[in-house]
């Protein structure tokens, strides 16, 4: 039993390849293909752009966390945000999703809820920005600055627009590795 339970806390091994990550976690309480999915058929959103989002936001760990500050240049303080779990979603937001979906016992760290987490928020920024759901690059954009900031023009410093170009060729390397798992 611990051994099954130390499994479901275990990043995947080889976060780069979605077919490798999907074989990883291909429980029957856990099946992270079934998951994605599961939640391009109910928001429209590609699996590729889900996980991508999720790769490039926690790196598949479900405890990831934003560092935290150092107080008088060493003392480990507060954190820069309150991001955590595999959608590395802020309080706040969660908490909007948890409301507006019903999903009360949602959990940060369970990747059903955080992917299914990624879809809603992406279908949000499609409906109510205009942005393409298949479009990684400005949805990874929103997801990181935030809607108000995207609608109001901001789209980041040359290192944010470099981390979405990143993720949306992970979303391209992902469709491609998807295509030739699935065969």
């Amino acid at each position: 039993m611990l051994l099954v339970l130390s499994a479901c806390a275990t990043p995947p091994n080889h976060i780069n390849d979605v077919c490798a990550v999907f074989d990883q976690n291909d429980g029957w309480f856990d099946n992270w293909q079934a998951a994605a999915e599961r939640v391009e058929q109910k928001y429209g959103v590609p699996v590729p752009v889900l996980m991508a989002t999720v790769r490039k936001e926690s790196g598949f760990k479900s405890n990831a966390k934003p560092p935290r500050t150092k107080l008088l240049g060493f003392i480990p303080w507060k954190r820069v945000s309150s991001a955590t779990g595999f959608s590395q979603a802020l309080d706040g937001t969660w908490a909007q999703y948890q409301s507006e979906t019903g999903s009360w016992a949602a959990r940060r760290t369970r990747f059903a809820d955080a992917v299914d987490f990624v879809g809603w928020y992406h279908s949000k920024t499609s409906d109510t920005l205009g942005v393409a759901r298949s479009d990684t690059y400005n949805l990874y954009l929103a997801y990181y600055l935030g809607w108000t900031a995207y609608k109001r023009g901001e789209r980041g410093d040359a290192g944010v627009q470099r981390y979405a170009r990143a993720t949306e060729q992970m979303a391209r390397d992902y469709a491609t590795q998807l295509r030739q798992c699935r065969n």
